[in-house]
């Protein structure tokens, strides 16, 4: 069936999605920022919490693989009633990923930004990753790329990352502390190896440390994710927001533990407790006098698509963008009339 270019010049947020009442949105939230930050940001819904009202977003899962375990993690490749992070419906190769964002972007024309989250680490899947970046590059020049990464292998694939001209990268820093990251992260698999306890966590951590000097060394811009575990890394994160703001992260998006049972993670089945919305809306005060906060996050599939709090990933399944066609050059011209 023919595709229509859809021209929807509607506030997002009449349509579905996040009101403004209940994502903490703020008249300016960008005005403290630079001229040329406020200007990478400015339509991408993740870091503005204004455009995330208009502009929409999408991730493809093409990175099935991952280099750590997280004990609030349990990936998943054919879900469709779970709607968190690591959990996918389909997994995708490049080609069909490159064809399932044009189909999206026509169809969507404040689609700013396709993202690589999952369901594993991209960059443990750098091959995958990277040529989903190329022809993203070539095919959709007006289609920002952004990637989310544990950060193990981040300082080996920078000068990649800033080849394809990625200049928005996030990085989940749990702790800055082994001790702590022990308890989070049972393993990683380093140099062909699995490593546990402390002495992992001490090598992810100066990956991921070294990883984010290497970005904001180049201008690319870098958002820390950070989850809130109770009891665990709760009084910590106020240190890790210093430490991350110091190395030149510019925002910092404290998330609340996901931790049901059903998921079948480390933590859900041992019954961690989730911190509740005051504990974590206090954690998120704390932070915010040495960072940026972020406080719009939804936590989203690795295969979302659409506003955020608003999926719409049921329409572009594979087997119906294979009966899709896309003029994405006149889409191009209809999306600049949006963006």
């Amino acid at each position: 069936m023919e595709l229509p270019v859809i021209s929807n010049a509607a506030p997002a947020s009449a349509a579905g999605g996040c009101s403004e009442s209940g994502c903490g949105t703020e008249p300016d939230a960008l005005s403290h920022l630079p001229d040329h930050i406020r200007s990478k940001v400015q339509d991408h819904p993740c870091y503005s919490e204004e455009a995330h009202h208009y502009f929409a977003r999408m991730h493809v899962a093409v990175a099935p693989a991952c280099n750590i375990q997280c004990n609030y993690c349990n990936r998943k490749y054919d879900c469709s009633n779970e709607s968190r992070p690591g959990v996918v419906s389909e997994l995708m190769t490049p080609d069909q990923a490159v064809k399932k964002t044009l189909a999206v972007a026509a169809a969507i024309p404040q689609m700013t930004v396709l993202g690589i989250a999952g369901p594993g680490d991209p960059l443990a899947n750098p091959e995958r990753t990277f040529e989903t970046f190329r022809q993203l590059s070539e095919q959709a020049p007006d289609i920002k790329l952004c990637v989310s990464t544990n950060g193990l292998s981040l300082p080996d694939c920078v000068d990649e990352l800033a080849k394809h001209n990625i200049d928005h990268v996030t990085i989940t820093i749990n702790c800055v502390d082994p001790e702590i990251g022990a308890k989070i992260y049972p393993w990683i698999f380093w140099e062909n190896k699995r490593i546990r306890g402390v002495e992992g966590a001490k090598i992810l951590i100066e990956q991921q440390q070294k990883g984010l000097e290497m970005l904001t060394s180049r201008g690319i811009l870098v958002k820390v994710n950070s989850v809130m575990i109770p009891g665990v890394n709760d009084q910590h994160l106020k240190e890790v927001s210093k430490i991350v703001k110091a190395k030149g992260a510019f925002l910092h998006n404290v998330m609340p533990l996901i931790a049901e049972a059903e998921h079948g993670t480390y933590y859900g089945i041992m019954g961690q407790p989730e911190p509740t919305p005051l504990e974590l809306q206090a954690l998120q005060d704390d932070c915010s006098g040495d960072m940026s906060m972020m406080r719009h996050c939804r936590q989203c599939r690795a295969d979302a698509v659409g506003l955020l709090g608003e999926d719409r990933g049921d329409e572009f399944t594979l087997d119906k963008i294979d009966e899709m066609e896309v003029d994405y050059a006149t889409a191009m011209v209809e999306r600049a009339k949006v963006h």
